[in-house]
């Protein structure tokens, strides 16, 4: 039995579809999946340089 990820919402996400989903998987990896199919890997990555990444937009926009 395979079990679904827990995606969560972006926090940055408005009223419309532009939006993305983020979910932890097994081996340290982050997934991030398109609101209108959640179930779509479009990016997994370590859970480093997701952190990387949201520091660097943080910063910088």
């Amino acid at each position: 039995m395979t079990a679904h990820p827990a995606w969560q919402k972006s926090s940055y996400c408005g009223d419309g579809d532009a939006c993305v989903y983020v979910s932890a998987a097994p081996g340290h990896l982050v997934r991030v999946a398109d609101l209108s199919d959640p179930a779509h890997l479009v990016l997994a990555t370590t859970q480093a340089a997701w952190a990387d990444f949201l520091r660097a937009v943080k910063q910088h926009g």
